[in-house]
Formats: C-alpha cells, sequence, structure tokens
C-alpha cells in the first residue's frame, strides 16, 4: 500500500493534467445522473447501511482536500470555489500495487453540493469498480 508521501505525488501527478488522466472525462452530478445512476430511489433512505464502503478508509485531512485510502483504492475529495459557486471535485483511483489508476471523476455543484450526494455517488462508483473488478478477474481464471 502507498504511503501519504507517495498518494500526495499521484494526487499532484492527477491534477497536473487532468484532462489526460481521466479518461473518460469528468462526470457532473446533477438529477439526470442521479436518475442514470439509479440512485434516485435511494437517496430517501437515512438508515445507515453497515456494508458501506466509505467507513473502511484512512483519511488524510489537509485545507486543500481529504484524502482517503485503502488497500483497493484512494479517493480525494476537493472543494473549489467556481466563479462563486461551490463545487467538489472526486477523483477515484484503484490502488494496484504496480500503480495507481484514475477510474472516475466527477463534480458536484449547487443544490448536488452536499456530502449526502457526494458520498452516495462515491459509493456507487466503488461499488460498481469492485464488481468491475471481480468480472475480470473471473474472466481471467476462466481463460
Amino acid at each position: 500500500m502507498l504511503n501519504p508521501i507517495q498518494i500526495e505525488e499521484t494526487y499532484k501527478e492527477f491534477m497536473g493534467n487532468l484532462g489526460n488522466w481521466a479518461h473518460d472525462g469528468i462526470l457532473r452530478v446533477d438529477l439526470k445522473t442521479l436518475h442514470d445512476l439509479g440512485l434516485l430511489s435511494t437517496l430517501n433512505n437515512d438508515q445507515s447501511d453497515p456494508d458501506d464502503l466509505t467507513q473502511y478508509f484512512h483519511v488524510i485531512e489537509s485545507v486543500e482536500k481529504v484524502t482517503l485510502f485503502n488497500e483497493q483504492f484512494i479517493v480525494w475529495i476537493i472543494p473549489k470555489m467556481d466563479q462563486e459557486l461551490p463545487m467538489t471535485y472526486v477523483l477515484i483511483a484503484l490502488n494496484h500495487p504496480e500503480k495507481v489508476h484514475l477510474e472516475v471523476v466527477f463534480t458536484t455543484s449547487g443544490v448536488y453540493n452536499t456530502p449526502r450526494y457526494v458520498l452516495k455517488v462515491l459509493q456507487h462508483h466503488l461499488v460498481d469498480m469492485l464488481e468491475t473488478e471481480a468480472t475480470l478477474t473471473s474472466m481471467e481464471k476462466n481463460q
């Protein structure tokens, strides 16, 4: 697992040229995105989920960002101002032993820029990435 200095260096590398690293672009969270991800129906559930993946991270807080990391993922949550409009960037990377790989970048702003929305979308992407990795691993074993 990377140490905090390596995690910070990786963050700087990604942010230095985010356009090249975010292969699928930057997803903007809005009503359509929430609907497309199937999250609208689950947003009203205020129950804590004991399997919530966001509970299993080490946390590094700084003035600039919050970094969450474990043996599988590194997540950077970066609050920004865009022409006096607060927004949040979230970068999600797979923490592979050989190299960290940026998978998803999304932003929230306006009414969607709340911890509730940020964490719900983050949770969705983490689960999706775990399922994709499991499928790829299964396919590799079968070949």
